[in-house]
């Protein structure tokens, strides 16, 4: 196995007053009538996408602890292809792709997933979906320049 070590500590933690901040927006979105589950799937897909391996693993343990099954949680970078989530999850799923995603297409978030996801969800939850797909690839990309460390520490 290979060693690896962060690069510094996490800013976050660091520059005083960010992770208040942070953990503030993490706690708004929490209350805009997303379900749980919902939220941590979405995290857990943009994570995959991002390759960040501390989020990735800190988001499917909180799905397991959660209660999800393996299942639902081994498939989540398989979504399209899995029979496992209900059509509400596929919507935020393909809106937490598509905004992960923003610089791969010239259309970056279609109408096509925005009238999905706004089927299943009032504008609220929409607001929070995107709010949470934004923080969950600010945290990727912290972790990713400073090399953060998946593990114990982070579940």
């Amino acid at each position: 196995m290979q060693t690896v070590q962060a690069r510094m500590g996490n800013p976050a933690m660091t520059v005083p007053g960010a992770m208040p901040a942070l953990m503030a927006l993490g706690k708004s979105v929490q209350k805009a009538g997303v379900p749980k589950t919902t939220l941590e799937l979405v995290n857990l897909r943009a994570s995959q996408i991002n390759g960040c391996a501390v989020c990735v693993h800190m988001h499917s343990s909180d799905l397991s602890k959660a209660g999800e099954s393996n299942e639902r949680v081994f498939a989540v970078a398989a979504w399209r292809d899995a029979p496992f989530f209900t059509d509400a999850e596929r919507a935020a799923l393909a809106l937490a792709e598509s905004v992960t995603r923003v610089g791969d297409s010239s259309e970056q978030v279609s109408d096509e997933v925005w009238e999905e996801v706004s089927r299943h969800y009032d504008e609220a939850a929409v607001a929070a979906l995107v709010l949470a797909i934004a923080t969950v690839n600010l945290w990727n990309r912290v972790n990713a320049a400073t090399r953060q460390v998946a593990g114990a520490a982070w579940a």
